[in-house]
């Protein structure tokens, strides 16, 4: 079978090709929001800046009752960092989200007046935020467009010939070049379910897979080299 690839493409090529690819799927994953839970933008920060290296099912059981213990910037941030490490300790490296956790709290209440700011420069300077965490806030609490580079959305990413770079600010930059803004949000989403449900890292289901036509790497043709 012959795929598509970057080596046979042009760049307008390659972009028609994300196109189908994303019009594809967006009917599959409709929801285009994190599956973390949350009601306020400060609860999906907390709840992001834990996800990392942590499930999204692990971190959902633990914001319930982080945040019935500190439910504001204020609580949080003067938290017993003790009484922080132990909640928060079921989602891994708990020492260091719970010291970012009640630094990040105490700057929004301190510098920003109590609220999680509502642009990528003053976000990223909260401690423990990267791209990805701003990337989530911002899309889902104040419109922005943004690409969030997770495992999944990376992994696809590459399969797809989308981006070639395991850095994650270098492939947020070639997908930036591929997508017009205003699908980077829906993009993110739309990749990031299609590796959890049918692209996964070791057993990619291609056989199921509604762009596999369009994939250069289906049924192991570059997944080796590249997941």
């Amino acid at each position: 079978m012959d795929h598509p690839g970057r080596h046979s493409e042009t760049t307008e090529e390659r972009k028609r090709r994300a196109e189908r690819v994303l019009t594809t799927l967006a009917p599959l994953y409709p929801e285009l929001r994190p599956m973390l839970v949350y009601g306020t933008p400060f609860e999906l920060l907390v709840a992001t800046v834990l996800s990392a290296q942590c499930t999204d099912a692990m971190v959902n059981r633990v914001t319930p009752v982080l945040f019935s213990a500190f439910p504001a910037p204020i609580g949080l941030a003067e938290a017993p960092i003790k009484e922080l490490e132990e909640i928060v300790h079921p989602t891994g490296f708990f020492r260091a989200k719970a010291r970012n956790l009640k630094e990040l709290s105490r700057i929004i209440v301190e510098r920003f007046h109590g609220e999680v700011p509502d642009t990528m420069e003053a976000i990223l300077t909260l401690p423990g935020v990267g791209r990805k965490t701003a990337g989530v806030v911002l899309s889902a609490c104040f419109g922005e467009s943004a690409i969030i580079v997770d495992t999944h959305f990376g992994r696809v990413a590459r399969r797809l010939d989308f981006a070639r770079a395991e850095d994650p600010g270098r492939l947020e930059k070639e997908i930036a070049e591929l997508l017009p803004r205003e699908k980077w949000t829906a993009a993110s989403h739309i990749l990031n379910r299609h590796g959890r449900d049918i692209c996964s890292s070791r057993s990619p289901r291609c056989s199921g897979c509604p762009v596999a036509d369009l994939c250069p790497s289906a049924f192991g043709v570059l997944v080796k080299h590249i997941s």
